[in-house]
């Protein structure tokens, strides 16, 4: 019985009823809100336009530190078998996944061996586009933009765009994202 009750947080479940009424993009600020009085970490100014998903193993509420001013858009999903750090000003799309258990290759009776859990942190100002996903162990780095759809399998370093499955560099970002400098 133990095992099968592992995955009930009580503080998480009444948040999640205490957002259920709201439709989506309505109570942005509520959201953070009510899961700030779950216990979770999260700064000023950030907003979630729709309810996050959230599962882990007991004390999931440490182990997801959110900073100031982030936009989060609907059907976002916390896997915390391990900690996600995400810094400030950073922007995640619909349906992005944050991942943080995995397994270990097992033997030939049963290849996905046993679960191992490795931290995601993703950096200031950094974006994560609609439906990507962000698999543990991996960093992103502060500016990034990760594309649409984009499977992120190794840490991405600060002011590049990646996409494709597994991601890539596309290119570097600079401080004008490109676009050409008028001069006068």
């Amino acid at each position: 019985m133990r095992e099968e009750l592992v995955g009930l947080h009580p503080r998480l479940l009444l948040a999640q009823m205490a957002m259920a009424w709201l439709p989506p993009y309505v109570g942005s600020r509520l959201r953070p809100a009510i899961l700030r009085a779950a216990g979770f970490r999260i700064g000023d100014g950030t907003v979630f336009w729709g309810r996050p998903t959230i599962v882990g193993s007991p004390g999931l509420n440490k182990r997801l530190i959110i900073g100031a001013d982030c936009w989060f858009n609907l059907g976002c999903y916390f896997d915390l078998g391990s900690d996600i750090t995400i810094g400030d000003r950073v922007a995640v799309g619909q349906g992005v996944m944050i991942l943080t258990n995995s397994h270990h290759i097992g033997d030939i009776s049963r290849r996905a061996g046993p679960l191992k859990a490795s931290p995601v942190r993703v950096e200031d100002g950094a974006w994560l586009s609609t439906r990507c996903t962000v698999l543990p162990g991996v960093t992103i780095g502060a500016g990034a933009v990760v594309a649409a759809g984009a499977m992120v399998t190794r840490s991405v370093p600060p002011h590049v765009l990646v996409g494709g499955v597994p991601a890539r560099i596309i290119r570097e970002l600079d401080d004008d994202c490109g676009k050409p400098v008028i001069e006068e």
